[in-house]
């Protein structure tokens, strides 16, 4: 996995649909963040208790290209270590990481993207991080219930981490529970609406359900976050050559 990849782990990468982030040349156009509606789960697909099907294209809000979010995306545990005693980085000081990550050229939001995973992955409490990691272990192992069952726990114990929610949403997935998945992926992203991997996740999502429309929304929200993800950027490119009808 390259030096600069964002992901759970490389085992739930596979698994989940995430690959390698590598540079990439061209960003996607200017202009805010597209609102990305969700679809309904498909009959027999449970949702959260209190979440109706209407619901869901609520969850999403247009993300706010201003928004600080909070401490959230999955780190992985081979990532450093959460230190709840060090100082949270300033909204300034983030800023200017999403800044240089947004950069098309160059090579500086290689260790911009290192930074921001590595904020994303503090939850601040050493009991958070060991749930996180229960679960991570979890879902690497394929035991998707229990990867759930520690990440509910970590959801409910700590509802402002988003990187529980995401982590969440990828078991609930692999599990084939749309409606679950998309649900979490919505909390995600309200709490951290820059959060390019619940975007492009979200892409994948939408586009295996056939709605390219959407699909291609998501990604290019991500992109315009973060235009490394190769990913995305060949999901875009085949999902406007499929509209052109062109597509190979």
């Amino acid at each position: 996995m390259a030096s600069g990849s964002v992901a759970v782990s490389e085992e739930t990468a596979k698994r989940s649909g995430t690959s390698d982030l590598v540079p990439v040349q061209e960003a996607t156009p200017e202009g805010e963040l597209p609102f990305v509606e969700l679809p309904p789960p498909s009959e027999g697909q449970m949702l959260p208790d209190g979440i109706q099907p209407e619901d869901l294209p609520d969850l999403l809000p247009e993300p706010d290209p201003d928004a600080e979010g909070l401490a959230g995306d999955f780190g992985s545990t081979n990532d450093v270590a959460a230190d709840p005693a060090a100082a949270a980085p300033s909204a300034q000081d983030i800023d200017q990481l999403f800044a240089e990550l947004a950069a098309p050229e160059g090579d500086a939001w290689i260790r911009a993207q290192s930074d921001i995973q590595r904020i994303w992955s503090r939850s601040g409490s050493a009991a958070m991080d060991l749930l996180y990691k229960r679960g991570e272990e979890a879902l690497d192992a394929g035991d998707l219930a229990a990867s759930i069952g520690h990440l509910t726990a970590l959801t409910d114990h700590a509802p402002d981490f988003a990187s529980g929610w995401y982590l969440r949403a990828v078991a609930y997935y692999l599990d084939g529970e749309f409606g679950p998945a998309v649900a979490d992926l919505g909390m995600t992203l309200q709490l951290e609406p820059r959060h390019f991997i619940a975007l492009t996740q979200l892409g994948g999502m939408l586009e295996e359900t056939g709605d390219d429309k959407r699909a291609l929304d998501a990604y290019r929200a991500s992109l315009k976050i973060n235009p490394h993800q190769q990913e995305a950027v060949d999901a875009v490119t085949r999902l406007e050559q499929k509209a052109a009808g062109t597509d190979a």
